[in-house]
């Protein structure tokens, strides 16, 4: 029974991380706000979050254990938001005060009246939410501003893009995810040299924005950047599709690739100036709305790059006749079958460095040698 080990780690680290954003209450319960890492420009600014209640713990569950994280898991479970909460958001001396949907959520847009230090891109928002007959909870989020000579805007997919999420594998993923050793994670080879390359450009020294969208809940967030640092890849806001966006005029969930343009269309027309790289994969709808994008913002689109995670003759002649569709464009269109296309692309573009080309191709060979190693015991 001795496959029954790592099955238990398994279980017992899934189960942490589900938990480990309920600990922050430290039992206690009562009104929680969580916000989600932001983004903008010189102009304006954008901070997401959520503000729900969550019960207390029992005195007699433990502070520590497999029996604490599994309480705070259905405390995770139960928690409502908070509806009407009063949201004050300050980041630096610009302020925006506005209040949670019927599900929590705040969706801020902050226009910067005072401009913010240069020197750096991360910048800090204060945020105090007051809610009737709940003590007033003031906590703080990241929001990355790009310096002034960036010069380009990365936008990803995550799912089947940056990490393997097929749907029929879900268990093995979060095996892999939460089990394995972080280089043999979930990411699909050389994909955190290549977007540590395209963060960095040409010259190495660049700071550029990488936003990362997805069709996963929020729910997911905490995972998500766990997974990022375990695996070295740039952190970024993260925008995802779903329990976003539903009101009374539209009541129910937008479906993900039209949300997904209503994101991207937001996010080109925040940096406005900067040429721009669209990541995505060829199992969904990425490559038909990224088609749709370039020709909606003309000469902005420098590439759009589709890992190909099937091979689905009719998918890869859909997607054929969309790269045809862009001959006429100063976009090209890539269907690649790992991170090494991307990068010999991205490198004869002047989009990233020779060694930061080198650092992917080292990479992925590494990983093919790991799996040809396994495979032969």
């Amino acid at each position: 029974m001795s496959w029954l080990t790592p099955w238990t780690s398994f279980v017992k680290r899934l189960v942490h991380v589900i938990a480990k954003p309920m600990k922050r209450d430290r039992g206690h319960g009562g009104m929680m706000v969580h916000p989600y890492r932001g983004y903008g420009s010189s102009d304006e600014v954008f901070v997401m979050g959520r503000v729900f209640r969550q019960a207390a713990l029992g005195r007699a569950i433990p502070r520590r254990g497999i029996l604490r994280d599994t309480a705070d898991v259905t405390r995770r479970i139960f928690r409502r938001g908070l509806a009407d909460a009063k949201v004050d958001i300050r980041i630096g001396e610009n302020e925006l005060t506005l209040t949670t949907d019927r599900d929590g959520y705040f969706d801020a847009h902050l226009p910067i009246t005072h401009s913010l230090p240069i020197d750096v891109s991360w910048h800090r928002a204060d945020i105090c939410v007051h809610a009737e007959g709940q003590s007033p909870v003031r906590t703080d989020v990241e929001v990355y501003i790009p310096p002034p000579e960036t010069d380009l805007l990365v936008i990803s997919d995550i799912d089947d893009t940056v990490m393997f999420t097929g749907v029929a594998e879900k268990l093995k993923m979060l095996y892999r995810l939460f089990v394995r050793k972080p280089h043999r994670r979930t990411a699909f080879p050389g994909v955190a040299s290549l977007y540590q390359a395209l963060h960095r450009g040409e010259t190495e020294k660049a700071e550029r924005p990488i936003l990362y969208v997805s069709r996963g809940p929020w729910a997911i967030y905490e995972m998500l950047e766990a997974f990022f640092q375990l695996n070295r890849i740039p952190v970024g806001p993260i925008l995802f599709l779903r329990e976003w966006g539903i009101s009374l005029r539209h009541p129910w969930p937008r479906k993900a690739e039209a949300h997904k343009r209503l994101l991207i269309d937001r996010m080109l027309t925040l940096f406005d100036e900067l040429p721009c790289i669209l990541i995505g994969d060829s199992g969904q709808h990425d490559p038909e709305v990224y088609t749709e994008i370039v020709k909606a913002y003309p000469g902005r689109i420098k590439a759009i790059y589709i890992r190909r995670v099937d091979k689905d003759p009719k998918r890869e002649e859909a997607i054929q006749r969309l790269h045809e569709e862009l001959a006429d464009t100063q976009c090209e269109l890539v269907l690649a079958p790992d991170s090494i296309l991307i990068a010999e692309h991205a490198h004869a573009n002047g989009d990233i460095s020779a060694r930061g080309l080198e650092a992917v191709i080292r990479d992925v060979k590494e990983h093919r040698e790991e799996e040809r190693r396994e495979a032969n015991g």
